[in-house]
C-alpha cells in the first residue's frame, strides 16, 4: 500500500476529476453552453432551451456514463480477485453475452427500449445463474472450472448473437451494433443504478480486509481464518450484479473493466480498502470523458463510447505490460 498522503492526494485529484468532467460532458455539444448557464441549469431553476439540454439532456447522461464506467471498475477489480488473474475483467464469465442476447432479441422484436433494458437485465442474471450453476457442479467450485463455465457461455452468447445479426432485418441492425459497442444515447434513467453503484460499494468495502488476504493466495487466506467458499460467492454475486446493472444501462463497454484497476494500482498498490472507491472514481471519469469525446469529435455525428475506450485502453494496456513485462 502507498503512504496514506499519497492515498488522500490520488483519491481528491481523481474527485477534481470527476468535477471537471461532469463540467465538460454538461456544457461540450452540437449546443455550446458556459459555465454560468450549466449552474443556473442545475442549482438556480434556470428556464430556457440551454437549461433544458443540461437537465434533460446532458446530465442523465452524464450520470449513466460516469456510474456504468464505476460498475464496471468495480466489478473488473474484484474479479481479478476472485479468479487471481490479471485479465480478468467484468465481461469473462459470460455477463455481457447474456445480456446482448436479450437486448438484442427485444430490439429484433421492435419493443420500447424500456423493455430492451429489461431484455438485457434479465439476460445478464440468466448467464449469471447458469455460470455460477454449472461451475458450482457438485460443490468443488474452483477459479478454473469458473473460468472456464463463463468462457463457454460467452462463446455460445457469441454465436447466438452472431446468428441475430445475420437474421435482423437491415432497418434495425445499425441499433444493434451500437448497442453492441456502448451507447449512452438513451440512457434516460440512470438513478437507479446510481444507488445500485452506491449500495453496492457499501455492501463490499466491508470485506475489503479478506480481499486482500485472498489476493495473496487461497491457502494464506484460509490459514488466516477467511471464509474463501463463502467470500467467492459474495464476489461473484456482486460483481455479476454490478456488470448487469452497467450493460443493462449503456450497453457492451470494453476495457474499463480491464485497464482502470491497473492504473489506480499503480497509483495506490493493492489495499481494496482505498483500490475499489478509487477504481470506481476513476472509471467513471474515465468514461465520462470518453462519451464526451464520442459526441462531440464528429458532432452532430455521435460515435459509439466503446469504439473510444477501446482506442484509450488498447495503447494503455500496451504500456502496462511494457512496464511489466512479467
Amino acid at each position: 500500500m502507498k503512504a496514506p498522503g499519497q492515498a488522500l492526494f490520488v483519491i481528491v485529484v481523481l474527485l477534481l476529476a470527476a468535477v471537471a468532467a461532469f463540467g465538460w460532458a454538461l456544457s461540450a455539444g452540437s449546443l455550446p453552453i458556459d459555465g454560468k448557464q450549466v449552474w443556473g441549469a442545475l442549482f438556480s431553476g434556470d428556464t430556457g432551451m440551454a437549461a433544458n439540454v443540461v437537465r434533460e439532456l446532458r446530465l442523465p447522461r452524464a450520470v449513466a456514463t460516469f456510474v456504468c464506467g464505476g460498475l464496471l471498475a468495480i466489478a473488473g477489480a474484484l474479479m481479478q480477485v476472485l479468479l487471481r488473474n490479471p485479465l480478468a475483467d467484468p465481461y469473462i464469465l459470460g455477463i455481457s453475452g447474456g445480456a446482448a442476447v436479450g437486448a438484442l432479441s427485444a430490439i429484433s422484436l421492435g419493443v420500447a427500449a424500456v423493455w430492451v433494458d429489461a431484455a438485457a437485465f434479465a439476460g445478464a442474471l440468466t448467464a449469471m445463474m447458469l455460470v455460477f450453476g454449472l461451475a458450482h457442479g457438485d460443490g468443488s467450485w474452483t477459479q478454473t472450472r469458473l473460468l472456464l463455465t463463463g468462457v463457454i457461455v460467452a462463446a455460445g452468447c457469441g454465436a447466438a448473437v452472431t446468428l441475430m445479426l445475420a437474421l435482423a432485418p437491415d432497418t434495425r441492425v445499425q441499433s444493434m451494433l451500437f448497442w453492441l459497442m456502448g451507447d449512452a444515447s438513451g440512457a434516460a434513467r440512470p438513478w437507479p443504478a446510481l444507488g445500485v453503484l452506491i449500495v453496492g460499494l457499501v455492501l463490499i468495502l466491508p470485506w475489503a480486509r479478506d480481499l486482500n488476504v485472498l489476493a495473496r493466495g487461497e491457502m494464506s487466506a484460509r490459514a488466516l481464518g477467511v471464509s474463501v467458499q463463502r467470500l467467492r460467492r459474495v464476489l461473484y454475486v456482486v460483481a455479476s450484479l454490478l456488470t448487469a446493472v452497467a450493460v443493462t444501462l449503456v450497453g457492451s463497454v470494453g476495457f474499463v473493466g480491464l485497464i482502470v484497476p491497473h492504473l489506480v494500482r499503480l497509483a495506490l498498490g493493492n489495499d481494496q480498502r482505498i483500490l475499489l472507491p478509487a477504481a470506481m472514481l476513476a472509471g467513471g471519469v474515465l468514461l465520462t470523458v470518453a462519451d464526451t469525446l464520442a459526441r462531440t469529435v464528429m458532432a452532430p455525428q455521435q460515435l459509439p463510447v466503446g469504439v473510444l475506450t477501446a482506442l484509450i485502453g488498447v495503447p494503455v494496456f500496451l504500456y502496462l505490460l511494457s512496464r511489466n513485462p512479467r
